[in-house]
């Protein structure tokens, strides 16, 4: 999302390293590109962590691409704020185009060319860019909800919940609307869903952002082995 701020701090590297090597033990999609989904609340750090993990698979050879969630939402930003407040059911995963990041995540696998959704903060509006996938090989996925993303080979998940993300928030706010207590009311709903999708994940980043698998190596392995079948 142009306009955006994303600062990566070591805590960030941190957590990245940690996920990049557990990743590299697990097995690689057949056509060798993998995609991995970093999911949790709003502040988390999911851009910051992923923008990180990017950059480790880049240092090792592997080209990676960023998806922001936030550059697939039905409206931008504000417009998107407006719509909230005109009835606070829009919050959830609906004001986001799930269905077509899907279909991106599927093209990504056939190494095609996408026209994506950019969502340019300050003038309110999103307009349409061409990524040409073929040099990429691994999708770092990023988003409050895209642990429901189906075209995926790892799910990580942030515990770290929006009370205890406030500092980052306020930190990296865009504008004074996002923290007012109309705000926080959207968090506590979007906490009621994305708590319930730490179940999803194969990979857990802590409070602390140290990192560990989800469950037992020999069930993701399996589960792994069942994606590729």
């Amino acid at each position: 999302m142009r306009g955006d701020s994303i600062v990566v701090e070591p805590h960030h590297e941190r957590a990245a390293a940690g996920i990049h090597e557990l990743i590299l033990n697990r097995p690689r999609n057949p056509n060798g590109r993998m995609v991995i989904t970093v999911a949790g609340e709003s502040g988390a750090g999911k851009s910051e962590i992923g923008e990180a993990l990017a950059r480790c698979f880049d240092a090792e050879g592997h080209p990676s691409l960023v998806l922001q969630q936030d550059d697939y939402f039905v409206h931008p930003p504000r417009s998107n704020d407006r719509a909230r407040r005109a009835s606070i059911d829009w919050v959830g995963p609906g004001e986001v185009r799930l269905d077509l990041m899907e279909e991106h995540l599927a093209l990504f696998r056939a190494g095609s060319r996408l026209t994506k959704p950019m969502v340019r903060y300050l003038e309110d509006r999103i307009d349409d860019v061409e990524v040409d996938l073929a040099p990429f090989r691994i999708a770092v996925v990023e988003g409050t909800y895209v642990s429901l993303l189906k075209h995926v080979d790892v799910r990580v998940f942030i515990t770290r919940d929006y009370h205890a993300t406030r500092a980052h928030r306020e930190k990296r706010r865009r504008h004074e609307s996002e923290l007012d207590p109309f705000i926080d009311q959207v968090l506590a709903i979007e906490h009621s869903v994305i708590s319930g999708h730490r179940e999803l994940a194969d990979i857990v980043v802590h409070d602390d952002y140290s990192v560990s698998y989800a469950r037992p190596v020999c069930d993701l392995l399996h589960a792994v082995e069942e994606k590729r079948s």
